[in-house]
């Protein structure tokens, strides 16, 4: 009986501990939890009070003893890291989970997989022998050019479509091994087990089938790689793992396949070249065969594995081939199939017949790092994932596995069960990384692409089941809120496009949301329905804070809630909206810390009336009644005499305000508002004035031909630039256009450009959005060209698809048409980021376009500074929404598609979705993906710099103009009165002066062939003019004729002399064929008169 008690009591103190431990527990997961959500809003943590993975590790320890394993651990705290809020259970710490599926069952949801197995792609190889395997593959990342060799001698290479570009057979009777590429001798290697095969895919014709065969080799050849180093040129050397255990390095000129000995075969397939006639050296490092030989260049040596367990992985520099010093030996039993290294993570991981994946530091060769054990079968293959931090291993029963290679957890299990019992085996595996592919080798190429490639190019971006209608951006908690036509208000996580929380319902059962509005500091929202109701929201929390009910004697849709704005109060205590409805009736509704209801406290009159009768400025004043309390603007009244006219509406002449924009600033309290039909209204509480800023021709008539909407304007904002803003944008040299132009150097083309890359002109777009970033925290000296704060502009987005910018006073700055595949598409919205610099714009087909509008605010407004950087196309249907978010330097899109994405500003690049499974990718990458529902590039506008613009272009030549000639007398040379200088002689000459540009003629130029074979193809065609000599001065010589003997000897008095040396002129001019030119004006000196 003791013996039972003893029991009892000890497994209730065992259950007693266990509960505190899990208590303890449930407060640390609290902790940490907290910890996430605060810097997830941007709070400050103290460093002594931070739990990093190591602190926790420590403290689950404490609780549960060591038998809690690492990988374990890890995987838990990553699942707080990314998703604080997600439901937690302390059986997951020991590697349980509570559902009734085991891990890798949850795992399987296809959207949670790495690689989507149902996507595989697959490539038979045609013209491959009968039961022939892919042996090896390799992948040209700088030529994007895949490398397939067969067993039994096909080599082919594949275009980054997989198709084919061109293929060899090679007739060696033994089988090939392995292959790589020569990247400084531009060739492929391959590898059989007694000859090294050099093959030239990039000749032409019959040259095509040739091939060198290096031979003999002392033993069985089993894998091959390239080293190429970036100091030699024309050169490459070949590492070769044999099965005896030797590495031997071959080093290969272009010299060694020089023309001259492939011309002399050339009717010869294969040209046989003698082994002893390369540099070659080698060294036994196993005792058994070499299964694997890399070159690691980040590490700047070699690695080779094989089946031996003592020497089962050697790593070292190509140095130690030369000598006999010792090396870098790893041990493990059973030997090492395969290797690879990470880079990001500096590990080598091995895999052999143990079926245990081994983690090495390259430094540390006496006990790995790290196991990941799993497999049931021996280890074939080894590829990583740079990228996402992935390693894959492939066992000998095609089974695959997919690895994380920072917490060691097993992330997806696939099986290729496709093929015969006989086809079970795969020879090769590599990682695609410029595609996101893995590719493997049996019989066939099998191609298993990523998930998050399938998600972002063949699955429909989907944020929401319905359109959307609202998306704002808090920049301080960097989260975004969009909200759809069925009222459910989610919140997302900017950086990992997470989901937070949502809002079911907001404003009761089936009433649609219509606007939102996020306060100044972030801590607030405000949302309206098309009842006319009003809520404000604790941002962080979701939860309701005050509510403006619906009236009993509202009709339905009569104070519906085209957009919300928050305005700044004196009070802090106080909340203020400015609100506008669907019927353009802008009111201001105020919210009492005390109290949970809104009030609406004044309305502005309707003006558009009065302005329609010819009045374009309207006078305001106070109203009556005592405001006491200080408001952000002031209630006011219409100044208009009792007998002026009001105009009745036309019903088919829609009047009302569409959209509302405010600016409360220093010397400027404004509202601007645009109507229905194109007439832009400012109202100015400091003059107490309203007027009409801009009215387009035929606004009020009405025209059953056109469009009624053709006048709609969409957006209207304020660009004011701040003193600090401007200060800054005065100092900041990298905004300025003639800087950017100077510092960028000409530029080769204007217009556009499609470009799927970094291209040159990005240095303009980068410097323009980075400035305000690179400006913080520098102090600039006050400048007092930007003391006076220059004075607000309108910019306007209309139905037409123009944009506009305007002054307060009404004139017209810019009138701009943005350039997209599509010219004149409606524009739906307008966005410019705090320091006035950027400026975004989406339209109804859903393209989006940056401007630069920096150095353009600054007078005198020069419209050539207001540019267009980029466009592309983000939807295929309406966007409603676009935002620039400074601080990561990304463009959010919302359409009425349902989805709100993500783009990189500075290329247009597609980043991802709100709602996609896995985390968004912010970094610039390489990789150009688009959704499934777009096909168009970006667009890029390149401009000439100020260096071609004043290039001379010379639109003809100048040619030979035999009239000038006939008309100039060869003697006006002779009797100048200054004799003229060595340079100014060529400038006399009257064969120059005899050129003149073309002119339109009836009849060409009157011109001979020479046929003179001895000038050459060039000189020997060209026409000669030919000319009588000159009557007088006969005893001087002519530039290119052949000064004969006699003429040196010849008397002037005597005319059978001067006649042969007229003939002797003659001849070597006809035999030179140049032209006569008299240098008298050079020689004789000046006659005085």
């Amino acid at each position: 009986m003791n013996i039972k008690n003893e029991k009892r009591l000890s497994i209730a103190l065992q259950v007693q501990n266990f509960k505190k431990a899990l208590n303890g527990f449930e407060k640390l997961v609290e902790r940490v939890v907290a910890q996430k959500r605060d810097e997830r809003a941007g709070l400050f943590v103290q460093k002594e009070d931070t739990i990093d993975y190591d602190k926790f590790y420590v403290a689950v320890q404490e609780l549960f003893g060591p038998d809690v394993k690492n990988q374990d651990v890890k995987c838990f705290y990553r699942k707080l890291c990314n998703n604080p809020d997600a439901p937690v259970d302390w059986c997951e710490i020991f590697g349980y989970f509570s559902s009734e599926e085991d891990s890798l069952t949850s795992q399987m949801d296809e959207e949670n997989m790495v690689f989507l197995v149902s996507r595989k792609q697959r490539v038979v190889i045609s013209g491959s022998r009968r039961r022939d395997v892919i042996k090896c593959i390799v992948k040209i990342p700088q030529l994007d050019l895949l490398i397939a060799a067969s067993q039994k001698g096909l080599i082919t290479i594949f275009n980054s479509q997989m198709r084919v570009l061109t293929s060899t057979n090679v007739t060696e009777t033994s089988w090939i091994t392995g292959c790589d590429y020569l990247s400084h001798l531009k060739r492929i290697v391959a590898t059989t087990e007694r000859t090294i095969i050099v093959w030239d895919y990039k000749a032409q014709g019959s040259s095509q089938e040739n091939y060198f065969v290096i031979r003999p080799m002392d033993h069985c050849l089993l894998c091959v790689c390239v080293v190429s180093l970036p100091n030699q040129f024309c050169r490459d050397d070949i590492l070769l793992g044999d099965d005896g255990g030797f590495v031997n390095r071959y080093t290969v000129n272009s010299e060694d396949f020089g023309l001259k000995q492939a011309k002399s075969r050339r009717k010869s397939q294969s040209q046989i070249l003698e082994s002893k006639n390369f540099k070659s050296i080698k060294r036994k490092l196993h005792n058994d065969w070499v299964m694997k030989i890399r070159y690691i260049s980040a590490l700047n040596c070699f690695g080779s594995c094989s089946l031996d367990s003592v020497h089962s992985l050697v790593l070292e520099s190509l140095k130690r081939l030369e000598d006999h010093l010792p090396v870098r030996e790893f041990s493990m039993p059973r030997g090492a199939n395969t290797f690879c290294y990470c880079v990001k993570a500096n590990v080598i991981v091995t895999g052999g017949d143990d079926k245990v994946l081994r983690l090495w530091h390259p430094n540390i060769s006496t006990k790995p790092v790290g196991k990941l054990v799993g497999h049931m079968f021996s280890i074939t293959e080894i590829v990583t994932n740079e990228k996402d931090q992935l390693v894959i291993s492939l066992s000998s029963a095609k089974v695959f596995r997919v690895w994380d290679i920072q917490t060691l957890s097993l992330l997806q299990v696939f099986h290729d069960s496709q093929g015969r019992t006989g086809d079970m085996q795969i020879y090769s595996m590599i990682y695609d990384s410029n595609h996101g592919m893995l590719i493997t080798g049996s019989n066939v190429i099998d191609m298993y692409p990523l998930t998050r490639i399938i998600q972002d190019t063949k699955q429909v971006p989907h944020t929401h089941e319905r359109e959307i209608n609202v998306m704002l951006y808090n920049k301080y908690f960097r989260q975004v809120l969009t909200i759809c036509s069925e009222s459910i208000i989610k919140v997302w996580e900017l950086e990992t496009g997470l989901q937070i929380y949502q809002i079911l319902e907001p404003h009761g059962f089936n009433v649609e949301l219509t606007s939102a509005a996020i306060d100044e500091t972030g801590f607030l929202f405000a949302t309206g329905a098309y009842n006319g109701t009003v809520k404000i929201w604790d941002f962080g929390s979701g939860q309701e804070m005050k509510v403006l009910a619906e009236g009993k004697d509202w009709k339905e849709d009569e104070h519906c809630l085209r957009q919300l704005i928050f305005l700044k109060g004196q009070e802090k205590q106080q909340n203020w909206l400015l609100t506008l409805e669907r019927t353009g009736k802008i009111k201001m509704i105020q919210g009492k810390e005390d109290d949970t209801c809104l009030v609406v406290i004044w309305e502005l009159p309707d003006v558009v009336p009065i302005l329609q009768g010819g009045n374009h400025l309207v006078h305001l004043k106070m109203a009556t009644k005592d405001n006491s309390m200080a408001i952000p603007f002031p209630e006011v009244k219409l100044m208009v005499e009792k007998n002026f006219p009001q105009h009745t509406n036309d019903p088919a002449i829609s009047m009302e305000v569409n959209c509302i924009d405010f600016l409360q600033v220093e010397g400027y309290t404004l509202i601007a508002a645009g109507t229905l039909n194109g007439v832009i209204i400012l109202w100015n509480f400091v003059t107490f004035t309203v007027k009409e800023v801009y009215r387009p021709e035929g606004c009020f008539i009405v025209d059953p031909d056109l469009d009624p909407k053709r006048f709609r304007i969409n957006d209207i904002l304020f660009l004011f630039r701040t003193p600090e803003c401007a200060r800054r944008s005065s100092q900041d040299s990298i905004c300025s256009s003639s800087q950017c132009d100077s510092s960028k150097g000409p530029q080769s083309s204007k217009g556009s450009k499609q470009s799927i890359h970094d291209s040159e002109a990005e240095g303009t777009r980068v410097d323009v959005m980075m400035g305000e970033q690179q400006l913080v925290g520098k102090k600039y000296p006050e400048d007092t060209s930007v003391a006076d704060v220059q004075p607000p502009v309108l910019v306007t987005a209309h139905e037409d698809g123009h944009l506009r910018l305007w002054t307060i006073e009404g004139r017209l700055l810019k009138d701009m048409l943005p350039f997209t595949k599509h010219s004149a598409i409606s524009l739906t919205s307008l966005y410019v980021d705090s320091c006035t610099r950027i400026l975004l714009a989406g339209n109804m087909e859903g393209h989006v376009i940056l401007f630069s509008i920096g150095s353009f605010l600054d007078p005198p407004h020069d419209e050539k500074k207001f540019k267009q950087l980029l466009a592309w196309r983000a939807h295929s249907l309406e966007i409603i929404q676009v935002v620039y978010a400074e601080d990561k330097q990304v463009v959010l899109t919302a359409s009425i598609d349902g989805s709100a994405r993500l783009w990189h500003a500075s290329n247009g690049h597609y980043c991802g979705y709100f709602g996609q499974r896995r985390f968004f990718d912010l970094s610039q990458t390489s990789d150009f993906i688009l959704p499934c529902d777009v096909t168009e590039c970006p667009i890029e506008i390149k401009e000439e710099s100020k260096f071609t613009e004043k290039k001379q272009k010379y639109e003809y030549p100048l040619v030979f103009d035999q009239q000038r000639w006939k008309k100039m007398n060869s003697m006006s040379l002779l009797f100048k009165r200054v004799p003229p200088k060595a340079f100014e002689v060529e400038h006399d000459f009257k064969f120059f002066k005899s050129l003149s540009s073309p002119k339109i003629r009836k009849r060409p130029l009157e011109s001979f062939m020479t046929e003179n074979k001895e000038a050459g193809i060039v000189f020997g065609s060209l026409p000669i003019y030919r000319v009588q000599s000159p009557t007088s001065l006969r005893f001087l010589p002519l530039i290119g004729s052949e000064i004969q003997k006699e003429s040196s000897d010849g008397i002037p008095g005597k005319k059978g002399h001067v006649q042969h040396e007229k003939t002797q002129h003659g001849k070597s001019l006809k035999r030179h064929l140049l032209p006569q030119i008299n240098l008298a004006s050079s020689f004789f000196p000046v006659i005085p008169k």
